[in-house]
């Protein structure tokens, strides 16, 4: 529950210390002019009985600017420019020292709207509207009137079966007139969640923290229905299970109206889709699904011991069930083509596309998965030595991903996800380099093929011990355009017969043999040859490490990963060591450290 305190210290913009005002963002290029559709990149989206708009134009209401350090403090926005007819549902918050980038959902009651036009008396309906004002405020906090300038916020106090959408904020101790916000039915919402914690303080007078987070839907991914306001919540001691006093709203249109048909689809990869630039020494490079097999690979069963050549297609793989260990994909037995098929071959080369919805298809997802034959050994980096293994880190195939997140309102993008082994993370469109336009570079690491978005050396581990693995990735001359080399495998809520899968998509069970060799009897030859404290921290390193980093069994296809129709992990921010450590959460719930060491 949000909580009310006194006060804590502030500063504004208007005092003697300085103000750092965030300027809107824009990509590089301008947004061309999509295809003709539906209700794409309209400006507004139909959830069913409410219809939303996005405003992007925000006015300043009060900043909280942090004297001393390289924080920047933080800034509270409400909607500027609402439309005719729409009404504002909470206010927005971010921080001081990144680009604007934000945006608020304002929404009418389109059913209401429908029941004007055509002269409707449906009493039922028209007492119980999709949006109502709320009933009053309460304070959830307030700043030191002594420190200066004031801010106020307050929590719309909903009717009887509706809910609030966001906290307000305002200048002055007078409780917010009821016009100003709207709540929403209750049918009409889901759960919302904490998410980024975008500022944390405390009182001078009690130590209490104050806290404000931004939220999002509690349930994400392609099947689900829940649709961000971009409002935030405040209070104190807030945490992740708590449940919060606000929510977010609920998409019930079924046909998901905005999203991109087929010519959007490939009007926007073309726009948007990045170049996968590969290390200057990788050996491993990426090819496509028909030339591995075409190549040489090998269908193995259980209780067989000779291996099946596959069709060009993967049309004599076993399709559906679960990955159950009965079959599984090989490299040749011949050592030569072994080799040869390792190294990959980048002319054949193209990203995999896989088109879904998320939060309710007020956003698109274009999940680009990358295939290698062959995922080479890791280097530890122990001190200041870089150990390569000879073996630790192999595996036969290697899928990655990178994901590309689409604003349906306007077919600007948005975000972009980076895998990076087992986890990875969101980067916003200001965080990352581009190439011709507004196509982002992802840097693949060298003989893993994690993503990334700058070149450099990625530590996994621990940088306070000196410990982890190297990711190391720069620019080259090995490089994959995705905006041409590209194909769509699935886009389900297309409908039947619109993108045709692939037949190896079918495939659910591991693209590689599980490994014999024992990799414990190589870390243990290192760790040997370490002293004594510094033994302690790789056996914990090994520990964190997801299972395919040791090589110990083939990964499985896109189609078997839960991100397919799951949403890809935002981690929370774990630690923070110079702005750069994040931690980031496994498939498993653990948690794994990627901190860039040099740039």
């Amino acid at each position: 529950m949000l909580s009310c305190c006194d006060c804590f210290p502030c500063w504004d913009g208007d005092t003697e210390f300085d103000f750092h005002k965030p300027e809107p963002f824009s990509l590089p290029s301008p947004i061309p002019q999509w295809p003709q559709g539906t209700g794409f990149a309209t400006g507004k989206i139909n959830l069913g009985e409410l219809e939303v708009f996005k405003i992007t134009k925000l006015e300043s209401i009060w900043n909280y600017n942090v004297l001393g350090g390289e924080a920047k403090g933080v800034t509270f926005y409400k909607p500027g420019e609402i439309p005719d007819g729409f009404y504002c549902l909470g206010y927005y918050c971010q921080p001081n020292d990144q680009p604007l980038r934000g945006h608020l959902l304002v929404a009418r009651d389109a059913a209401a709207s429908s029941r004007t036009e055509a002269g409707s008396t449906d009493k039922i309906t028209l007492h119980h509207p999709a949006l109502r004002k709320p009933l009053n405020y309460t304070l959830v906090w307030s700043t030191d009137p002594h420190n200066g300038d004031c801010s106020y916020f307050w929590l719309p106090n909903p009717p009887m079966g509706y809910k609030a959408m966001g906290i307000l904020v305002t200048n002055t101790s007078e409780e917010p007139e009821v016009e100003e916000v709207r709540c929403v039915r209750e049918d009409l919402t889901e759960s919302c969640e904490t998410c980024d914690l975008i500022l944390s303080t405390e009182s001078d007078m009690n130590k209490t923290p104050f806290q404000v987070y931004s939220t999002r839907p509690w349930i994400r991914g392609m099947f689900s229905r829940g649709v961000s306001v971009g409002s935030f919540v405040c209070g104190t001691y807030l945490n992740s299970e708590e449940e919060l006093d606000i929510a977010c709203l609920k998409n019930l249109n079924s046909s998901l109206n905005a999203m991109p048909n087929l010519d959007q689809i490939h009007a926007l990869i073309k726009h948007y889709g990045p170049t996968v630039f590969f290390h200057p020494d990788e050996e491993y490079l990426p090819s496509s699904v028909p030339w591995f097999f075409k190549n040489g690979a090998l269908l193995y069963q259980d209780g067989k011991p000779k291996g099946e050549p596959i069709d060009s297609r993967g049309s004599n793989l076993p399709c559906g069930g679960t990955n159950d260990g009965a079959f599984w994909i090989d490299l040749p037995e011949d050592d030569d083509a072994r080799n040869s098929l390792k190294k990959g071959n980048l002319e054949s080369a193209e990203l995999y596309v896989h088109v879904k919805p998320e939060q309710g298809g007020t956003f698109t997802d274009i999940a680009m998965w990358i295939f290698c034959p062959f995922n080479g050994p890791v280097t530890l980096k122990v001190g200041l030595l870089s150990i390569a293994m000879t073996k630790i880190g192999e595996h036969v195939s290697d899928w990655e991903h990178f994901t590309l997140r689409v604003s349906n309102f306007t077919g600007e993008l948005w975000q972009v996800y980076f895998s990076e082994h087992s986890g990875g993370r969101w980067r916003d469109a200001f965080e990352l380099e581009y190439i011709k336009g507004n196509k982002p570079i992802v840097y693949s690491s060298k003989h893993g093929h994690a993503s990334f978005p700058h070149a450099g050396t990625y530590l996994q581990g621990s940088t306070k011990l000196g410990t982890g693995v190297r990711n190391d990735t720069a620019k080259s001359n090995f490089f994959v355009d995705s905006s041409t080399k590209y194909q769509i495998i699935a886009a389900e809520y297309l409908g039947d017969g619109v993108v045709t899968e692939p037949c190896w998509l079918q495939f659910m069970r591991e693209w590689g043999p599980t490994i014999v060799y024992d990799s414990k009897s190589e870390i243990d030859k290192i760790l040997n040859l370490l002293p004594f404290f510094m033994r302690f921290s790789v056996e914990n390193l090994i520990d964190l490490l997801p299972t395919e980093l040791y090589g110990e069994e083939g990964p499985t296809g896109p189609k078997e990963k839960d991100n397919w129709s799951g949403s890809m992990p935002m981690p929370p921010e774990i630690a923070k060591a110079d702005g750069k450590m994040k931690g980031l959460e496994d498939d498993n719930g653990g948690v794994i450290w990627f901190e860039a060491v040099s740039r």
